[in-house]
């Protein structure tokens, strides 16, 4: 089944389209997208129309910044039902876990995720954002993917979240100003993926106004009413590992037990998928260490036992990897400000 996506994420296109004297209704009306269907909160089509349509207006209009200036006048409320879950969470660490786990309501063929900073720098993650369908993505698709990332942790923060650079999957098609004038920050082109590298303490950082009640309402409302179309292998072996954490064995011939399957037929599947079950795994440590340390006073050779691992100099280690920071510092950042 070809991939759907909001049609909600081309809010504001017609307006935009109109004022770079083009004509934003019949352009839609070319790649059967109404205007309605723009506004509608419910209104899907299909992933690679959206791409086309937005590859289209660029070049008709000589607007090679189109997807860029889109995102400058959306907000979280493109995303529907998860814009209530992402605005009321407790930090950024959460807002992040939350879209990641229910960014399918919005297109399955999206994804965000938390990785090592691309550049390597201490105390530096980048923030992934990439398609499940094509890659790389687009360049009018990344940009308004990627401006919109930003622009959501931007109204979140209230400003500035001390973004250092941007990566971006293509050349610079429009004056790098354009670019760097948009995120504030320099702007790196032809890059294998769409990041903005942030401070590692953002994770921890609380965000304004969040309201955990308000959070947990509207993620079960989510989870009860979207269940996840064919969930992907990847996301039943993060959700087996997230489970057994700390409690049971964590090795790939438990999790394709529970799954009925080979481990080696598990990882082929995985493979398929663009991923790995140690790379899933590595993932579900880093939060749930992430969690424990900034959000809990539990000693880290409890926190050490908790996420699977046999010694705390391990955790130190992995912890060094993931955020840049040793345990305690990363516990020194929260909850304040970002340093």
């Amino acid at each position: 089944m070809e991939p759907m996506v909001r049609a909600a994420s081309l809010r504001g296109l017609p307006a935009l389209v109109d004022s770079l004297g083009g004509d934003g209704a019949a352009l839609l009306a070319r790649f059967g997208v109404t205007c309605a269907a723009v506004e509608s909160d419910d209104a899907v089509i299909p992933a690679l129309a959206a791409g086309e349509l937005l590859e289209t207006a660029a070049a008709e209009l000589c607007c090679p910044d189109l997807g860029l200036r889109l995102a400058g006048t959306q907000n979280a409320s493109v995303l529907g039902p998860l814009a209530l879950a992402i605005e009321n969470s407790p930090t950024f660490g959460e807002a992040l876990t939350t879209t990641r786990r229910f960014l399918f309501v919005h297109s399955p063929a999206l994804t965000v995720s938390q990785i090592p900073d691309p550049s390597g720098r201490p105390g530096v993650v980048g923030l992934l954002y990439r398609s499940t369908e094509v890659e790389p993505l687009p360049p009018q698709a990344a940009g308004l993917g990627l401006g919109l990332f930003h622009r959501i942790i931007m109204l979140l923060r209230g400003g500035p979240y001390g973004l250092r650079s941007v990566h971006l999957p293509h050349p610079a098609l429009a004056p790098v100003e354009a670019y760097t004038r948009f995120f504030g920050a320099e702007v790196r082109f032809d890059r294998p993926d769409a990041v903005l590298r942030v401070p590692g303490g953002l994770a921890s950082t609380a965000v304004p106004g969040g309201n955990q009640v308000l959070h947990d309402l509207a993620v079960d409302y989510i989870a009860s009413h979207f269940p996840a179309p064919g969930q992907r292998i990847a996301e039943r072996v993060r959700l087996l590992l997230t489970q057994a954490l700390g409690s049971s064995p964590v090795e790939i011939t438990a999790v394709a037990k529970v799954l009925r399957t080979h481990p080696r037929t598990l990882q082929r599947r995985l493979a398929d998928e663009g991923t790995t079950f140690e790379t899933i795994l590595d993932e579900v440590r880093s939060l749930a260490a992430h969690r424990l340390i900034t959000q809990t006073d539990l000693p880290l050779t409890q926190v050490t036992a908790m996420v699977g691992l046999a010694e705390q100099s391990a955790l130190s280690r992995a912890v060094r990897r993931w955020y840049g920071l040793t345990p305690r510092q990363l516990r020194s950042t929260a909850p304040g400000p970002l340093r």
